[in-house]
């Protein structure tokens, strides 16, 4: 009788529990025991506050928004880069139950309008402007058709400091927690759809306390940790993976700017000491990239996390060995899985940590399977990611066709990423389905022709994507950033160098040298907008 393969499927045991609480009772228990540490440090500013301190302004806020009759359930919306008042806002809606809706500041008026009104948003608490985005004229702009927006709040102006109650009813707070469960929903992240509007993400606060704490968890994070967070609040990276994970542990969140900004970022980490830095792959390059990079002294960080995008082995390796990241970790997830699904552990094996996204996180379940069938496939062979646990959210606001389509009856979140998982549970990600190229009938995934292309010596960064073609039907198309100083390269020299390193059909048959690619604000590659400049090129 032959024997059984053994199933892409794991499970994520842990001997810590799961939090049950809210993130506002979190927060007051981290407060309790840390009040003279500190908290935030908002670099850019100088500000800086205690866990005490913290507290304050947060209890301020809380009963300011019970006072402007924000109960639980509204819709609060936020727009604004990095900033102390981002960090405010997210735990006084957490306190009062009010559900925050994270606005992309790069979002222009049609998007906001789309956003306010699909989410039904009752405040926005924005900046009064941001690099060339007039933030404060969008919303007037917009707001006659925006009929359930009723109190516009400027960060700066009187309607901010009016807002903050320091002399509020303290019973009516306790009050307010008092009515929360940790299942509720308390946040809506917007995600970046490809075609049509974007989808709200909704997660309660078990989704996403639990996902912080487990990461910082993984991380080691105690008390003395001081996690440098360049990647935007209004994602989960920043919000969840940075301030959750911090306040969870007792750690401090520094804010090295409002925006990513490279020598910003190095210098945050020199003056506050940070043990831990974050970032996605392209801001990792960017800081390691600087002119001076050696004359910062990061001797104090320990960890960090990349993630966002795939990471490329050749900066993961340079992130070790060139800023001390000796416990980097590569974490995994989307924002529909409050974010993580799988990291790295300290311990790992450097193989493991730079050719794999780890392994599935505490008290979640990761399963590969056949797109097709969906089956779960043996060990090894490619298929679907899909992921169950604590942290999948409630659903997309008020689109239950949507949320069909990406959790399944069995409540699997079915990722849309292409997978293996080894004997040992780590799990490697060779591509999306949809970002999958065929050409002339074989099937090709560019994050292997991409880690191939980082190993040539002038090249910096690179994206691969396909193109129509009339022959093959599809072509494959690299868009490469060179380093300082390096002589473009063109489709001959980069065929050159593939050739007998990559089978045929995986070389690219066009090469386009760019200064930068089209980017999110969370910094991922834009592939779509990506392969329409190509096509637009190429004819």
């Amino acid at each position: 009788m032959s024997k059984q393969p053994k199933l892409s499927y794991a499970s994520g045991l842990s001997d810590t529990p799961l939090l049950g609480d809210t993130i506002g009772d979190n927060f007051d228990r981290t407060v309790a025991a840390f009040a003279d540490r500190d908290a935030l440090v908002d670099h850019a500013s100088g500000r800086r506050w205690t866990y005490g301190e913290l507290a304050a302004q947060v209890d301020a806020l809380a009963l300011g928004l019970l006072d402007a009759g924000i109960a639980k359930g509204d819709r609060v919306g936020i727009w604004a880069p990095n900033c102390a008042e981002w960090t405010f806002v997210q735990y006084a809606t957490a306190k009062v139950g009010a559900i925050l809706v994270n606005i992309n500041p790069a979002y222009r008026s049609h998007e906001l309008e789309y956003v306010l009104n699909q989410a039904g948003v009752r405040m926005i608490i924005c900046a009064p402007e941001f690099k060339t985005s007039n933030y404060v004229a969008m919303i007037d702009e917009v707001r006659s058709s925006c009929r359930g927006l009723e109190q516009v709040v400027v960060l700066g102006s009187d309607t901010w400091t009016t807002l903050l109650r320091t002399d509020g009813d303290r019973a009516a707070l306790v009050d307010a927690q008092a009515q929360l469960s940790a299942d509720d929903a308390i946040n809506i992240q917007y995600t970046s759809g490809t075609t049509g509007f974007p989808k709200g993400a909704t997660l309660s606060h078990h989704n996403i306390l639990n996902n912080g704490f487990f990461v910082g968890e993984l991380c080691n994070y105690t008390e003395e940790d001081r996690i440098c967070i360049p990647v935007p609040f209004y994602h989960c990276f920043g919000m969840v993976m940075g301030n959750l994970a911090a306040t969870s542990h007792g750690a401090t969140m520094v804010i090295p700017a409002p925006s990513f900004e490279p020598r910003a970022t190095l210098a945050a980490v020199q003056a506050e000491r940070c043990t831990s830095l974050y970032g996605v792959p392209t801001m990792f390059i960017a800081e390691l990239a600087e002119p001076d990079f050696e004359s910062f002294d990061l001797s104090s960080l320990r960890t960090g996390i990349m993630a966002g995008s795939p990471c490329p082995v050749e900066v993961m390796k340079q992130v070790i060995e060139r800023m001390g990241m000796r416990e980097v970790s590569i974490c995994y997830g989307m924002t529909e899985t409050s974010p993580v699904s799988t990291q790295t552990r300290p311990h790992d094996t450097i193989d493991q940590r730079t050719a794999t996204v780890g392994r599935v996180g505490p008290h979640l379940e990761s399963k590969i399977v056949d797109p097709a069938t969906g089956l779960t496939v043996p060990r090894g062979e490619p298929g679907e990611l899909c992921t169950r646990g604590y942290s999948v959210m409630l659903g997309y606001w008020e689109n239950a066709e949507k949320t069909a389509e990406a959790i399944d009856s069995a409540r699997w979140m079915h990722t849309g990423d292409i997978g293996t998982m080894d004997d040992d549970g780590y799990i490697a990600i060779t591509g999306r389905i949809k970002d999958m190229v065929i050409r002339g009938g074989e099937n090709v995934y560019p994050r292997e022709i991409e880690e191939f292309l980082y190993t040539h010596p002038d090249i910096l960064d690179a994206q691969v994507v396909g193109v129509p073609d009339p022959k093959y039907g599809e072509e494959l198309m690299a868009w490469i950033r060179m380093k300082e100083g390096a002589a473009p390269l063109d489709a001959a020299a980069v065929r050159e160098f593939c050739t007998g390193k990559l089978a045929h059909y995986k070389i690219p048959r066009y090469v386009h040298v760019v200064d930068e690619f089209p980017m999110t604000v969370t910094g991922k590659v834009r592939k779509v907008e990506m392969r329409e400049k190509s096509i637009a090129l190429l004819s």
